[in-house]
């Protein structure tokens, strides 16, 4: 009887054997697999956050992700209740000797940079794949506090893939600007020359125009929301009224696998040469005074670069790799991105006798202009350790344009230096350190007392968990 059983369970078995083969996820041929046993951060690079999702039940494909963030910020002036971050995309500049803040130095702890994200692939149109993504973190406005943590809407977008042509409709990142520094510093430079930020509704196009297997051009437009919310909203003096057709915005990219790949913005992708140019124009209404209002055309163009200067040696690995990333621009009026700069004039100020400049444009009531510049390098001497150094520079055009009697707080230059390190433990832990040095320099003393110049140096400490 024994002997019966055995055989009937081993028939069973074998009946059963191609079954649970075809249950057995298979290992993928085109590139060696990493023992993630051996090497935990394996799977750090390439990829969104590390490769790393897992299907949940939906409707479609749906996948979770975020982070979980502490920032830990030491500033030598106090920039206020948000202080772990640097100042923001409006405006931008740090306090000025002599100031009451610029006296006091800051350590502050938040958890408010956490975010989430859920991701969709859905169903096929024409030939296309469809996929959908939606992000939050807790920076909504109107908070200080950790316990107060607003949601914010970062990126809500659906897209058509075609094998060369994508549908983007949604909010996503400014056309205008690539480059996102990757400095510990949440705001990634927005106001010293990399104006990536805000994020903004828009609808684009992406086509690309294949050389070869290894070149291709990247063309990219579309029309954008003329302006952040907040100065698209009223007709209040001195202020803006919202544009008055949506922004055009454009890219033209040279993307070649010639040189291999080296890794982008956080170590999280590894990317390959890229170089070109791209632009925006708009158009916005000015209050130049009570009775007074007049179109301005609000428009910038740059070129965007970014070279793996060593490679990596299988297109996986990030040990012993290193890229460059530069950037520069010229823009007029782009105060709500960060490209130029805003003097904070009062309504009273702006509706003076000298028809003085407003947030983005001259005493003439033409548009304000200024230019970036921006280098960064980023080296991984093993696959676990990142350093990134830059360097960038937001600077105001034609300074006599401003009347200084009046706008005493415009920004002639903005300038960031920052160098940091992190260390990936494993898939989802990886702790970041890094040292700035900010500088602003004043068209004049903004107050009695003060200097033209402000100063701060600075530390970030951050512990992330991706999910």
């Amino acid at each position: 009887m024994f002997r019966k059983v055995m055989v009937l369970i081993a028939g069973s078995l074998m009946l059963a054997a191609p079954a649970m083969a075809a249950e057995i996820p298979q290992v993928a041929t085109q590139a060696p697999a990493y023992n993630c046993d051996y090497q935990p951060s394996c799977e750090v690079a390439p990829g969104y956050y590390g490769k790393i999702s897992s299907n949940v039940t939906s409707k479609f494909n749906l996948s979770i992700g975020g982070y979980v963030r502490l920032d830990y910020a030491y500033n030598s002036q106090n920039l206020g209740a948000n202080g772990f971050v640097l100042p923001g995309k409006v405006g931008g500049s740090v306090n000025a000797e002599g100031s009451t803040a610029y006296k006091e130095d800051q350590s502050i702890l938040s958890a408010r940079i956490s975010r989430v994200w859920l991701k969709v692939a859905g169903p096929t149109f024409l030939g296309a794949k469809t996929n959908a993504l939606i992000e939050a973190d807790f920076l909504g406005g109107g908070n200080t506090n950790n316990e107060e943590g607003n949601l914010r809407l970062r990126h809500a977008y659906g897209t058509l893939d075609w094998p060369n042509t994508q549908i983007m409709f949604g909010q996503f990142w400014d056309i205008f600007g690539p480059a996102a520094a990757s400095t510990v510093d949440f705001r990634q430079g927005a106001t010293f020359g990399t104006p990536n930020s805000p994020r903004i509704a828009q609808f684009r196009i992406t086509q690309k125009l294949n050389f070869n297997d290894n070149n291709l051009l990247k063309f990219v437009l579309g029309v954008q929301n003329p302006a952040a919310d907040q100065q698209n909203g009223g007709g209040v003096t001195g202020g803006i009224n919202g544009g008055n057709v949506p922004n055009v915005a454009g890219q033209i990219m040279f993307v070649s696998k010639a040189l291999g790949v080296a890794p982008g913005f956080y170590g999280m992708s590894l990317n390959s040469l890229q170089a070109g140019f791209f632009g925006l124009w708009g158009s916005e209404k000015a209050t130049i005074s009570a009775a007074v209002q007049r179109n301005i055309d609000v428009y910038g163009y740059g070129f965007y670069a970014f070279v793996p200067i060593i490679k990596s040696s299988d297109g996986k690995s990030r040990a012993m790799t290193m890229s460059l990333e530069t950037q520069a621009y010229i823009s007029a009026g782009m105060n709500w991105n960060g490209a130029n700069a805003s003097t904070g004039l009062t309504a009273t100020a702006f509706s003076a006798a000298t028809n003085a400049n407003g947030p983005c444009f001259t005493k003439t009531g033409s548009s304000a202009k200024g230019y970036g510049l921006y280098a960064q390098i980023i080296f991984y001497p093993i696959q676990d350790l990142g350093i990134t150094a830059g360097y960038e520079r937001r600077n105001a055009i034609n300074y006599g344009t401003f009347n200084n009697a009046v706008a005493n707080t415009f920004e002639q230059f903005n300038e960031l230096i920052y160098a940091n390190a992190s260390y990936d433990f494993n898939a989802a832990v990886r702790l970041s350190a890094e040292y700035l040095h900010a500088k602003t320099q004043f068209g004049n003393a903004p107050l009695a007392g003060q200097g033209k110049f402000g100063q701060l140096n600075g530390t970030r400490i951050a512990a992330y968990y991706f999910f």
